[in-house]
């Protein structure tokens, strides 16, 4: 086992098992790119205050350059000995170019190190996520706008409910999107505060310059206490916390997508590429990916509850437990990506089945709320109103009729107010060009709010 950077206190080695344990650097060491441009960051600051000089500040950006690069290019493995990725980055750099080496950690303990390490991580996944986010979007918004006038039903109670339009379902979900991207946004914003300069928990002596360290690297300023840089992870917390709402739409999309895709509503038929079959029933069509991403969405809320457990009951400032915190964001943010990518495709190759839904929309008496409305320009109360139009169900569904298949005279026997043009306002797409308030359903209005949606970015 090789030698530790802190064992200068220690009598005897880490025992085997106990290294193993410890070691964090399976799973951090998807951090490399992020710790040595904190440490570069971190010697071009220790040279502009004079804590280096410039001859050792050129030995350490060649060398962690050339660790970058051997990493990338697969020449370089990560030792399973070493703790951590910030422990193998500098134990290397050491043994490459010696003395000058030792000086990079001058004014930094591995707690801010670490701190800084995760939210560079976190903030390259957030835009990553982000880009993938509105993928989706956009691929929304153009199947919408394929569908302005597909006529479906609207449920409440997964019952039939009022007639709507493809359209101005799928810009539910597009809003849902909108906000979860905010969401990522704020997100970032709150995390865009470097820790680096915090030490272990209590800054210190050396002169450093936190606020050149921070522009360099993109961030907002510094943080303003050193036991807060070290000791929160309250910003992977939130980060999970969002990619658990993002989750839980994609989730509700997915339920809908496998009931429509069922024979028992076919409203969609799925693309072969994005759908399995059955080892022993070979007419089977599954939805594997939309069930899929119904069943992760659980392991994503699992994350985030493991970050509120680890951090709940932690006293300032940093705690070997936080080390649990990278595997829990690393697998909502690997589970999120991999659940986007598929999803696009999924929808963007659906095929619509317009009739079926139509059909289904004209046989569940999801123009009833229309009736009623229609007798109550008539001049009946609604709630009169809505007794008749729910007599007439009551008749029709007796009779195996819909609204529409009523003589004139069997709506009259219900409402001397009822006349001729009962059949117009009863009309599916009347239904839904009427919708015309911000929000609802009619053709023009749903274009209008498909065009403010283009305008998102």
């Amino acid at each position: 086992m090789g030698k530790k950077m802190w064992d200068g206190r220690f009598q005897k080695e880490t025992d085997q098992a106990a290294n193993d344990y410890n070691t964090s650097l399976p799973f951090d060491c998807r951090m490399y790119e992020q710790d040595i441009l904190g440490s570069l960051t971190h010697c071009y600051m220790l040279e502009k205050q004079g804590i280096i000089s410039k001859e050792d500040s050129a030995s350490i950006e060649k060398g962690l350059i050339s660790i970058c690069n051997d990493i990338k290019a697969g020449e370089l493995c990560f030792d399973s000995d070493a703790e951590d990725i910030h422990m193998f980055i500098e134990a290397e750099l050491t043994n490459r170019i010696g003395e000058a080496g030792k000086r990079l950690h001058t004014g930094r303990s591995r707690n801010d190190q670490v701190a800084l390490d995760l939210r560079l991580y976190l903030l390259d996944e957030i835009c990553e996520i982000r880009v993938l986010i509105m993928n989706l979007y956009h691929t929304l918004i153009y199947k919408a706008m394929d569908h302005l006038t597909t006529v479906m039903p609207g449920y409440t109670h997964l019952q039939r409910a009022q007639p709507i339009t493809l359209a101005h379902h799928l810009c539910a979900y597009i809003q849902m999107l909108q906000r979860d991207v905010t969401r990522l946004d704020d997100c970032k914003e709150r995390m865009r505060f470097s820790p680096l300069g915090s030490g272990a928990l209590a800054g210190t002596t050396y002169p450093l310059d936190r606020e050149f360290v921070a522009a360099k690297l993109n961030f907002r300023g510094p943080m303003i206490n050193s036991l807060d840089g070290v000791s929160d992870r309250d910003y992977a917390i939130e980060l999970a916390g969002v990619l658990s709402i993002l989750m839980m739409h994609l989730s509700r999309f997915s339920e809908e997508i496998i009931l429509w895709s069922s024979q028992e509503f076919a409203f969609v038929e799925l693309d072969d590429a994005y759908s399995t079959g059955s080892s022993i029933m070979p007419q089977k069509k599954n939805p594997d990916i939309a069930e899929l991403t119904r069943g992760k969405t659980g392991r994503v809320y699992g994350d985030q509850i493991a970050l509120l457990v680890v951090m709940k009951g932690l006293p300032l400032a940093y705690n070997k437990d936080m080390q649990e915190d990278k595997e829990a964001i690393f697998d909502a943010i690997d589970t999120v990506k991999a659940a986007l990518v598929p999803f696009e495709g999924m929808i963007e190759t659906m095929t619509i089945r317009a009739d079926n839904m139509k059909e289904a929309a004209s046989g569940g008496f999801t123009n009833a709320t229309d009736l009623a409305d229609y007798l109550v320009r008539k001049g009946l109360p609604f709630r009169s109103a809505h007794e008749v139009s729910g007599k007439l169900v009551k008749y029709c569904i007796d009779g195996k009729m819909s609204l529409s298949d009523l003589s004139l005279d069997e709506f009259r026997s219900f409402s001397p107010l009822i006349q001729e043009d009962v059949y117009a306002a009863i009309s599916l797409l009347t239904c839904i060009n009427n919708r015309t308030l911000i929000g609802g359903p009619a053709p023009d209005t749903v274009l209008a709010a498909l065009n403010v949606a283009k305008e998102f970015a």
